[in-house]
Protein backbone atom coordinates (compact mmCIF):
# COMPACT_ATOMS: atom_id res chain seq x y z
CA UNK A 1 0.00 0.00 0.00
CA UNK A 2 1.56 3.14 -0.98
CA UNK A 3 1.81 6.22 1.68
CA UNK A 4 -1.34 7.89 0.35
CA UNK A 5 -3.31 4.99 0.34
CA UNK A 6 -2.40 4.32 3.81
CA UNK A 7 -3.12 7.80 5.17
CA UNK A 8 -6.47 8.20 3.68
CA UNK A 9 -6.90 4.58 5.23
CA UNK A 10 -5.73 6.28 8.91
CA UNK A 11 -7.32 9.41 9.01
CA UNK A 12 -11.18 8.90 8.32
CA UNK A 13 -14.14 7.89 5.91
CA UNK A 14 -14.91 9.83 2.59
CA UNK A 15 -17.84 12.23 2.89
CA UNK A 16 -20.82 10.88 0.40
CA UNK A 17 -23.03 13.74 1.33
CA UNK A 18 -22.94 16.94 2.36
CA UNK A 19 -26.75 17.47 3.89
CA UNK A 20 -25.60 14.23 5.53
CA UNK A 21 -22.54 15.71 7.06
CA UNK A 22 -24.23 19.22 7.84
CA UNK A 23 -26.81 17.28 9.89
CA UNK A 24 -24.69 14.78 11.86
CA UNK A 25 -22.33 17.92 12.65
CA UNK A 26 -24.63 20.65 13.78
CA UNK A 27 -26.71 18.38 15.47
CA UNK A 28 -24.87 18.21 18.40
CA UNK A 29 -23.69 20.26 21.58
CA UNK A 30 -21.33 22.88 20.36
CA UNK A 31 -19.84 24.55 23.23
CA UNK A 32 -19.40 28.33 22.59
CA UNK A 33 -16.78 30.12 21.67
CA UNK A 34 -18.20 33.66 20.72
CA UNK A 35 -16.51 34.66 17.61
CA UNK A 36 -13.86 32.62 17.83
CA UNK A 37 -11.05 35.04 19.21
CA UNK A 38 -8.26 34.86 21.61
CA UNK A 39 -8.83 38.31 23.02
CA UNK A 40 -9.98 40.83 20.51
CA UNK A 41 -8.99 43.38 22.77
CA UNK A 42 -5.79 42.54 23.64
CA UNK A 43 -2.52 44.15 21.52
CA UNK A 44 -0.08 41.41 22.48
CA UNK A 45 -1.01 37.52 23.19
CA UNK A 46 1.02 34.93 24.95
CA UNK A 47 1.17 30.72 23.05
CA UNK A 48 2.94 28.05 23.96
CA UNK A 49 2.69 25.19 21.53
CA UNK A 50 5.02 22.11 22.64
CA UNK A 51 7.35 24.22 25.10
CA UNK A 52 8.04 26.86 22.24
CA UNK A 53 6.77 30.31 23.88
CA UNK A 54 5.23 32.69 20.94
CA UNK A 55 4.48 36.34 21.77
CA UNK A 56 1.74 37.45 18.87
CA UNK A 57 1.31 41.26 18.48
CA UNK A 58 -2.40 41.72 16.94
CA UNK A 59 -4.62 44.75 16.11
CA UNK A 60 -8.01 45.33 17.92
CA UNK A 61 -7.80 48.92 16.49
CA UNK A 62 -7.69 47.26 12.54
CA UNK A 63 -10.18 44.62 13.71
CA UNK A 64 -13.37 47.05 14.72
CA UNK A 65 -12.37 49.33 11.89
CA UNK A 66 -14.85 49.69 8.50
CA UNK A 67 -11.70 48.52 6.32
CA UNK A 68 -13.27 47.64 2.95
CA UNK A 69 -12.70 43.88 2.39
CA UNK A 70 -12.64 42.92 5.65
CA UNK A 71 -10.44 42.74 9.11
CA UNK A 72 -10.82 39.33 10.40
CA UNK A 73 -7.41 38.47 9.99
CA UNK A 74 -6.26 41.76 12.27
CA UNK A 75 -6.47 39.27 15.11
CA UNK A 76 -5.67 35.66 16.27
CA UNK A 77 -8.20 33.08 16.24
CA UNK A 78 -8.94 30.15 18.87
CA UNK A 79 -8.15 26.98 16.58
CA UNK A 80 -4.54 28.72 15.32
CA UNK A 81 -2.43 27.62 18.06
CA UNK A 82 -4.54 24.09 18.48
CA UNK A 83 -4.18 23.51 14.29
CA UNK A 84 -0.15 24.94 15.27
CA UNK A 85 0.32 22.34 17.48
CA UNK A 86 -1.03 19.39 15.73
CA UNK A 87 0.48 19.86 12.23
CA UNK A 88 3.65 20.61 13.97
CA UNK A 89 3.53 16.95 15.90
CA UNK A 90 6.03 14.88 14.07
CA UNK A 91 5.79 11.67 16.09
CA UNK A 92 2.12 10.79 15.93
CA UNK A 93 0.44 12.79 13.03
CA UNK A 94 -0.73 10.91 10.06
CA UNK A 95 0.45 13.64 7.49
CA UNK A 96 4.41 12.95 9.24
CA UNK A 97 4.22 9.62 9.73
CA UNK A 98 2.98 8.52 6.11
CA UNK A 99 5.29 11.30 4.75
CA UNK A 100 3.00 13.50 3.24
CA UNK A 101 4.61 16.17 5.11
CA UNK A 102 8.71 15.82 5.08
CA UNK A 103 11.46 18.18 5.59
CA UNK A 104 11.87 18.60 2.09
CA UNK A 105 8.29 20.09 1.48
CA UNK A 106 6.83 23.13 0.17
CA UNK A 107 3.30 24.70 2.11
CA UNK A 108 1.28 27.26 0.43
CA UNK A 109 -1.32 28.60 3.66
CA UNK A 110 -4.74 30.11 2.65
CA UNK A 111 -5.70 33.53 5.06
CA UNK A 112 -3.16 33.47 7.29
CA UNK A 113 -3.43 36.63 9.22
CA UNK A 114 -1.49 38.67 10.94
CA UNK A 115 -0.15 36.08 13.78
CA UNK A 116 1.61 34.31 11.32
CA UNK A 117 1.89 31.26 14.21
CA UNK A 118 1.52 28.04 11.61
CA UNK A 119 4.30 29.54 9.87
CA UNK A 120 6.38 30.08 12.85
CA UNK A 121 5.69 26.47 14.22
CA UNK A 122 5.61 24.73 11.38
CA UNK A 123 8.87 26.14 9.14
CA UNK A 124 11.49 25.12 11.15
CA UNK A 125 10.85 21.57 9.73
CA UNK A 126 9.86 22.11 6.33
CA UNK A 127 11.84 23.27 3.39
CA UNK A 128 9.48 26.52 2.50
CA UNK A 129 6.38 27.87 3.74
CA UNK A 130 4.45 30.65 1.79
CA UNK A 131 1.81 32.17 3.61
CA UNK A 132 -0.80 34.40 1.84
CA UNK A 133 -3.78 37.50 2.49
CA UNK A 134 -4.54 40.17 1.96
CA UNK A 135 -1.84 43.04 1.84
CA UNK A 136 -2.85 44.50 5.48
CA UNK A 137 -1.40 41.92 7.52
CA UNK A 138 1.64 42.11 6.03
CA UNK A 139 3.27 43.97 8.84
CA UNK A 140 2.30 42.65 11.84
CA UNK A 141 2.36 39.31 10.14
CA UNK A 142 6.42 40.28 9.25
CA UNK A 143 6.59 41.64 13.25
CA UNK A 144 5.61 38.57 14.44
CA UNK A 145 7.62 36.36 12.49
CA UNK A 146 10.89 38.46 13.01
CA UNK A 147 10.12 39.40 16.95
CA UNK A 148 9.43 35.74 17.88
CA UNK A 149 11.97 33.99 15.38
CA UNK A 150 15.36 35.26 15.52
CA UNK A 151 16.58 32.46 12.98
CA UNK A 152 14.15 32.58 10.56
CA UNK A 153 13.41 35.75 8.15
CA UNK A 154 10.72 36.68 5.50
CA UNK A 155 10.50 37.39 2.24
CA UNK A 156 8.00 39.81 1.93
CA UNK A 157 6.53 39.96 -1.70
CA UNK A 158 3.36 41.26 -3.41
CA UNK A 159 2.93 39.44 -6.62
CA UNK A 160 0.65 42.04 -8.12
CA UNK A 161 3.84 44.79 -7.53
CA UNK A 162 6.67 42.91 -6.97
CA UNK A 163 7.85 42.88 -10.80
CA UNK A 164 8.47 46.64 -10.57
CA UNK A 165 10.00 46.59 -7.04
CA UNK A 166 13.80 46.09 -7.67
CA UNK A 167 15.09 46.74 -4.35
CA UNK A 168 12.75 44.24 -2.81
CA UNK A 169 14.13 41.45 -5.31
CA UNK A 170 17.49 42.51 -4.39
CA UNK A 171 17.30 42.10 -0.69
CA UNK A 172 15.24 39.11 -1.60
CA UNK A 173 17.91 37.03 -3.62
CA UNK A 174 20.20 37.69 -0.36
CA UNK A 175 18.02 34.88 1.88
CA UNK A 176 18.32 32.46 -1.71
CA UNK A 177 20.65 30.27 -2.97
CA UNK A 178 21.34 30.62 -7.39
CA UNK A 179 18.18 27.90 -7.84
CA UNK A 180 16.11 30.82 -6.90
CA UNK A 181 14.52 28.98 -3.75
CA UNK A 182 14.26 29.91 -0.56
CA UNK A 183 17.18 28.65 2.17
CA UNK A 184 16.18 25.83 4.33
CA UNK A 185 19.50 26.34 6.69
CA UNK A 186 18.50 26.94 9.99
CA UNK A 187 15.16 28.04 9.09
CA UNK A 188 16.62 31.25 7.75
CA UNK A 189 14.76 32.83 4.82
CA UNK A 190 12.26 30.01 4.09
CA UNK A 191 8.86 32.16 5.02
CA UNK A 192 7.28 34.05 2.34
CA UNK A 193 4.74 36.04 2.67
CA UNK A 194 2.38 37.21 -0.66
CA UNK A 195 -0.92 38.91 -1.23
CA UNK A 196 -2.94 36.90 -2.79
CA UNK A 197 -6.66 37.93 -3.72
CA UNK A 198 -8.38 34.32 -4.07
CA UNK A 199 -11.18 36.16 -6.68
CA UNK A 200 -8.53 38.56 -8.43
CA UNK A 201 -5.19 36.56 -8.65
CA UNK A 202 -4.04 34.00 -10.42
CA UNK A 203 -2.88 30.90 -7.96
CA UNK A 204 -1.75 28.75 -10.42
CA UNK A 205 0.73 31.31 -10.90
CA UNK A 206 1.92 31.45 -6.97
CA UNK A 207 5.27 30.22 -6.92
CA UNK A 208 6.23 31.39 -10.49
CA UNK A 209 5.45 34.72 -9.39
CA UNK A 210 7.59 34.21 -6.10
CA UNK A 211 10.43 32.68 -8.36
CA UNK A 212 10.41 29.55 -6.54
CA UNK A 213 10.39 27.11 -8.79
CA UNK A 214 12.32 24.74 -7.86
CA UNK A 215 15.69 22.80 -9.80
CA UNK A 216 16.08 19.92 -8.20
CA UNK A 217 20.07 17.27 -7.77
CA UNK A 218 19.02 14.72 -10.03
CA UNK A 219 18.88 11.39 -9.06
CA UNK A 220 21.31 8.51 -9.70
CA UNK A 221 19.70 7.19 -12.70
CA UNK A 222 17.43 9.86 -13.54
CA UNK A 223 17.23 10.71 -17.62
CA UNK A 224 17.32 14.42 -18.62
CA UNK A 225 13.45 14.31 -19.62
CA UNK A 226 12.74 12.71 -15.77
CA UNK A 227 15.02 16.05 -14.66
CA UNK A 228 13.32 18.57 -16.84
CA UNK A 229 9.85 17.28 -15.31
CA UNK A 230 11.02 18.14 -11.67
CA UNK A 231 11.90 21.36 -12.60
CA UNK A 232 8.62 22.00 -14.72
CA UNK A 233 7.26 21.43 -11.02
CA UNK A 234 4.86 24.78 -9.98
CA UNK A 235 3.06 22.92 -7.21
CA UNK A 236 2.90 22.29 -3.54
CA UNK A 237 2.90 19.24 -1.28
CA UNK A 238 0.52 20.67 0.86
CA UNK A 239 -2.44 23.85 0.77
CA UNK A 240 -3.66 24.80 4.34
CA UNK A 241 -6.30 27.40 5.56
CA UNK A 242 -6.86 28.06 8.69
CA UNK A 243 -10.77 29.31 9.52
CA UNK A 244 -11.39 31.25 6.35
CA UNK A 245 -14.94 29.94 5.62
CA UNK A 246 -17.40 31.95 7.76
CA UNK A 247 -19.22 34.00 5.17
CA UNK A 248 -21.07 32.30 1.77
CA UNK A 249 -20.09 34.55 -0.76
CA UNK A 250 -16.44 33.80 -0.13
CA UNK A 251 -16.98 29.99 -0.79
CA UNK A 252 -16.69 30.24 -4.43
CA UNK A 253 -13.75 32.15 -4.61
CA UNK A 254 -12.27 29.98 -1.70
CA UNK A 255 -12.71 26.40 -3.09
CA UNK A 256 -11.58 27.59 -6.75
CA UNK A 257 -8.28 29.06 -5.45
CA UNK A 258 -7.59 25.63 -3.42
CA UNK A 259 -8.40 23.90 -7.20
CA UNK A 260 -6.42 25.88 -8.58
CA UNK A 261 -3.18 25.48 -6.42
CA UNK A 262 -4.01 21.63 -6.28
CA UNK A 263 -4.25 21.04 -9.63
CA UNK A 264 -0.75 22.29 -10.03
CA UNK A 265 0.27 19.19 -8.99
CA UNK A 266 -1.11 15.24 -10.19
CA UNK A 267 -4.30 14.13 -9.38
CA UNK A 268 -4.52 11.24 -7.06
CA UNK A 269 -4.65 7.45 -8.45
CA UNK A 270 -4.86 4.55 -6.16
CA UNK A 271 -2.06 2.16 -7.33
CA UNK A 272 -4.27 -0.73 -6.86
CA UNK A 273 -6.80 0.21 -9.27
CA UNK A 274 -5.53 -1.20 -12.27
CA UNK A 275 -6.81 -3.30 -14.86
CA UNK A 276 -5.94 -6.94 -15.73
CA UNK A 277 -3.01 -5.67 -17.64
CA UNK A 278 -1.61 -3.93 -14.98
CA UNK A 279 -2.53 -0.67 -16.45
CA UNK A 280 -4.29 2.34 -14.45
CA UNK A 281 -7.85 2.32 -15.60
CA UNK A 282 -7.70 6.26 -15.11
CA UNK A 283 -4.98 5.66 -18.21
CA UNK A 284 -2.15 8.06 -18.52
CA UNK A 285 -3.84 11.31 -18.03
CA UNK A 286 -1.29 13.18 -15.58
CA UNK A 287 1.90 11.63 -17.79
CA UNK A 288 5.13 12.18 -16.54
CA UNK A 289 3.64 14.40 -13.71
CA UNK A 290 2.71 11.10 -12.20
CA UNK A 291 5.84 10.95 -10.57
CA UNK A 292 4.91 13.61 -7.90
CA UNK A 293 2.60 13.28 -5.42
CA UNK A 294 -0.29 14.74 -5.28
CA UNK A 295 -1.29 18.14 -3.35
CA UNK A 296 -2.98 17.88 -0.10
CA UNK A 297 -5.73 20.38 1.44
CA UNK A 298 -6.07 20.13 5.52
CA UNK A 299 -8.90 22.79 6.12
CA UNK A 300 -9.63 23.45 10.01
CA UNK A 301 -12.69 25.67 10.82
CA UNK A 302 -14.79 26.94 13.52
CA UNK A 303 -18.14 25.34 13.46
CA UNK A 304 -20.54 28.53 13.75
CA UNK A 305 -23.01 28.78 10.43
CA UNK A 306 -24.46 24.95 9.37
CA UNK A 307 -25.96 26.93 6.21
CA UNK A 308 -22.29 28.44 5.18
CA UNK A 309 -20.53 25.34 6.01
CA UNK A 310 -22.86 23.04 3.97
CA UNK A 311 -22.47 25.79 1.21
CA UNK A 312 -18.66 24.91 1.45
CA UNK A 313 -19.40 21.64 1.44
CA UNK A 314 -21.53 21.24 -1.63
CA UNK A 315 -18.84 23.60 -3.45
CA UNK A 316 -15.82 21.87 -2.38
CA UNK A 317 -16.97 18.14 -3.28
CA UNK A 318 -17.77 19.21 -6.81
CA UNK A 319 -14.29 18.94 -7.00
CA UNK A 320 -12.53 17.40 -4.42
CA UNK A 321 -12.71 13.88 -2.55
CA UNK A 322 -13.46 15.22 1.11
CA UNK A 323 -12.57 13.15 4.17
CA UNK A 324 -13.38 14.65 7.67
CA UNK A 325 -10.69 13.42 10.62
CA UNK A 326 -11.20 11.45 12.73
CA UNK A 327 -11.70 11.92 16.71
CA UNK A 328 -8.81 9.50 17.13
CA UNK A 329 -6.25 11.25 14.77
CA UNK A 330 -7.04 15.03 15.79
CA UNK A 331 -7.17 14.24 19.66
CA UNK A 332 -8.78 16.19 22.22
CA UNK A 333 -8.56 19.44 21.95
CA UNK A 334 -9.95 18.81 18.21
CA UNK A 335 -12.50 16.68 18.36
CA UNK A 336 -15.75 16.20 17.43
CA UNK A 337 -17.96 18.03 20.19
CA UNK A 338 -15.07 20.77 21.17
CA UNK A 339 -16.67 23.14 17.90
CA UNK A 340 -13.82 22.67 15.71
CA UNK A 341 -13.67 20.45 12.47
CA UNK A 342 -11.01 19.13 10.57
CA UNK A 343 -10.78 17.56 6.73
CA UNK A 344 -8.49 16.93 4.06
CA UNK A 345 -9.33 17.38 0.45
CA UNK A 346 -7.80 15.54 -2.73
CA UNK A 347 -8.83 16.76 -6.25
CA UNK A 348 -10.88 14.30 -8.13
Amino acid sequence: MDPLTSFLATIGEEVEDAEEESFLLFSQDIPSANLGFVDSRATTIDITIHDQDFTIHQSPTLLSSSRAGGTTGAVLWKITPLISSWLTNTTTNPLWTHSLLTPSSTVVELGSGISALIALSLSPKIHHYIATDQEYVQRLFRQNLDENASATTTTSSNTKSQKTNKSSKQSSRKNKPSSGQGSKGSGNGNVTFTSLDWELDIAGSLKESLGLAPTPTPTPGEDKEEEDEEEEDKGFDMVISCDCIYNEALVAPFVRTCADLCRLRPVYTNPDDQDAGGSSRRGNETGRRGRRKPTVCVIAQQQRSPEVFEAWLQETMRVFRVFRVRDEVLGEELKLGTGYLVHVLLLK
